[in-house]
């Protein structure tokens, strides 16, 4: 899987956003300044978060952008979906919708169980875990071995 831009910039800005302690809203220039993500290209990025309901805005003076819901209750799982799209796709159709002939069938199944080992981290781990820095033993277990560190 390849994180996109889009998801890691995202994820950023949602931390951010979590950890004020004012609750005030954040502008998105000072989301940017402080997570080094160009303003054009964050405004479409939270454009697309507030379409998904994960941020809403607020105008006026002091305007901005916040969480629309809880950080517990937003997971990875959600942001990927607001701004990428599925999480596993082939030629831009879900795994389900795929098909092959003959042997290749085959392949079909191991994009379904990428999907799921993929749910199995994104969909466990909240922008609340990512602030904290509190992971959810499932997922800190993942990087226990060395291996997991190491590309192939």
């Amino acid at each position: 899987m390849r994180v996109s831009a889009k998801s890691d910039y995202a994820l950023r800005a949602l931390i951010a956003i979590s950890v004020r302690e004012d609750g005030k809203a954040v502008s998105a220039e000072e989301l940017g300044r402080t997570q080094d993500i160009p303003h054009g290209f964050l405004q479409a990025i939270l454009a697309d978060l507030r379409k998904s309901g994960i941020v809403i805005s607020q105008r006026g003076q002091s305007g901005g952008w916040r969480l629309a819901r809880k950080p517990e209750d937003i997971s990875i799982a959600d942001v990927i979906r607001a701004v990428d799209g599925p999480l596993v796709s082939v030629y831009g159709l879900r795994p389900e919708l795929v098909e092959y002939a003959g042997e290749a069938r085959v392949l079909q199944h191991v994009w379904i169980a990428a999907r799921s080992a993929l749910r199995d981290v994104f969909e466990k781990v909240s922008i609340a875990a990512l602030a904290t820095g509190e992971l959810p033993t499932e997922v800190t277990a993942r990087t226990a071995d060395e291996d997991a560190w190491t590309s192939h």
